[in-house]
């Protein structure tokens, strides 16, 4: 039951956010490629809010696939699945995972209030199960027959990646290491920290991703902003919005790539050798701004956050002003939509898809709390040439809200398997899905 004061403010805000953050003009496609339409930014008391409330897939249904495509079921029953990584003998890492306790993020007072009754509408509000577990398809048959916790007791992991013998995971604070043995099914040893990473009382962007170089000699690590736009002081941003760059042997880094506001994936680009990441860009400029984009990541580079976006467009809302940051700011090569929260990356080397699926990336996207309509809650594949980006996306999975506006999966990591299959984790679903050709 509501306090009394929450239902006063309810009866109060309700009528106000009806009112306030209009939907969209612009469809998605408006803001998705290489040079997106950026309308004026709009602004109210109440942000556009349309939360996608969780309904989990029924027995029998699953996501629709693109054309060409087939979808199964590789393993259900998972808790809150966001990140998947594929060992060199094809056993398949999860990381079930959520937020770790942040008892000063999120607005305060009433916004605050609101915001988290939205989040666990959408299923975002489940507790962390704080681990990685292994998946093994030992026959082949594109479903996992077993299923072991390969490591508890973490804190809030999410990125992981395999050096030699070294297996790194990037927790919501730090980047640990563990010894691994090509398939043990259980790693008992302690965690080796490498580095301590941006966390604390907020840690707003709380989710860590981790990639190798292609040598093995340097870590990459994303660290997303503790903000929409630096409205808790830039003091509180020290290190952040940026992708890091690590020193496994000795734990030194140093901001490879600064102004990203909230990275995630992260994939190499096999003929030009770059390193790329989607990024999701800031709320409450309207359902049309601003949108999240796929950008290959300059050494050096600064790309906005907060005091622009998408280049050099100036955000008035930080304050004080930094022009002089803004005149260097680097536009991002490829815009994916507004609000549609674009984390999971995979480069398609090894996948056996058909055509278009043959090069390019794959991209999971989350889905939009901040647009009327939704957008994102799909898995989408941009296509590729010389390098870059080369066309407008095409659908791998779509179908995850309903006719009547239920998130009844919600796609966040990618990865392809050994086999060639694109696996997607569904994190409202609890389930990861493979993705493989149809048959004719």
């Amino acid at each position: 039951m509501l306090r009394p004061r929450y239902l006063h403010a309810l009866l109060v805000v309700l009528p106000i956010a009806a009112a306030c953050g209009g939907p969209a003009t612009l469809p998605v496609s408006a803001g998705t490629g290489p040079n997106p339409v950026l309308p004026r930014p709009e602004r109210s008391l109440i942000p556009v809010v349309k939360v996608a409330s969780a309904r989990p897939w029924a027995q029998g249904e699953m996501p629709t696939p693109g054309a060409g495509l087939a979808v199964t079921p590789f393993a259900r029953g998972l808790d809150h699945p966001r990140w998947l990584y594929v060992l060199p003998n094809g056993d398949v890492l999860v990381a079930e995972t959520n937020g770790p306790p942040r008892p000063d993020d999120g607005p305060r007072g009433i916004k605050g209030f609101f915001f988290r009754i939205f989040q666990k509408k959408a299923g975002a509000a489940v507790p962390s199960a704080n681990r990685i577990t292994l998946l093994r398809d030992a026959d082949g048959d594109g479903v996992a027959e077993t299923r072991s916790v390969l490591l508890a007791n973490l804190q809030s992991p999410f990125g992981m990646a395999l050096v030699g013998s070294d297996l790194y995971v990037a927790n919501s604070d730090s980047l640990v290491r563990f010894p691994y043995t090509t398939g043990q099914t259980r790693i008992d040893a302690a965690a080796a920290k490498v580095a301590d990473l941006p966390g604390g009382r907020i840690n707003h962007h709380w989710t860590k991703n981790v990639i190798a170089s292609p040598d093995g000699r340097r870590l990459y690590v994303t660290v997303g902003s503790n903000s929409n736009v630096g409205e808790r002081g830039m003091r509180n941003e020290e290190g952040r919005a940026a992708i890091w760059e690590i020193d496994p042997r000795t734990g030194e880094h140093r901001l490879f790539a600064t102004g990203l506001r909230n990275p995630n994936g992260m994939a190499w680009e096999p003929r030009t050798g770059a390193l790329w990441t989607v990024v999701n860009e800031r709320d409450e400029l309207g359902s049309d701004l601003v949108p999240d984009y796929l950008t290959s990541v300059r050494d050096g580079a600064f790309y906005g956050w907060p005091y622009s976006y998408y280049g050099q467009v100036v955000d008035r809302r930080p304050t004080p002003a930094r022009p002089e940051l803004v005149a260097r700011a680097v536009k991002p090569d490829y815009a994916l939509g507004p609000h549609t929260a674009s984390l999971g990356l995979a480069e398609s080397t090894g996948a056996r898809l058909p055509a278009p699926f043959t090069r390019g990336m794959f991209i999971g996207q989350h889905g939009s709390w901040n647009r009327r309509p939704f957008s994102g809650y799909r898995v989408i594949f941009v296509p590729f040439a010389d390098g870059r980006p080369s066309g407008d996306p095409v659908d791998v999975l779509t179908g995850f809200v309903d006719g009547e506006g239920h998130a009844r999966g919600r796609p966040v990591g990618v990865a392809v398997d050994r086999a060639g299959a694109l696996l997607v984790a569904d994190d409202v679903g609890n389930t990861i899905w493979r993705v493989s050709a149809a048959r004719q």
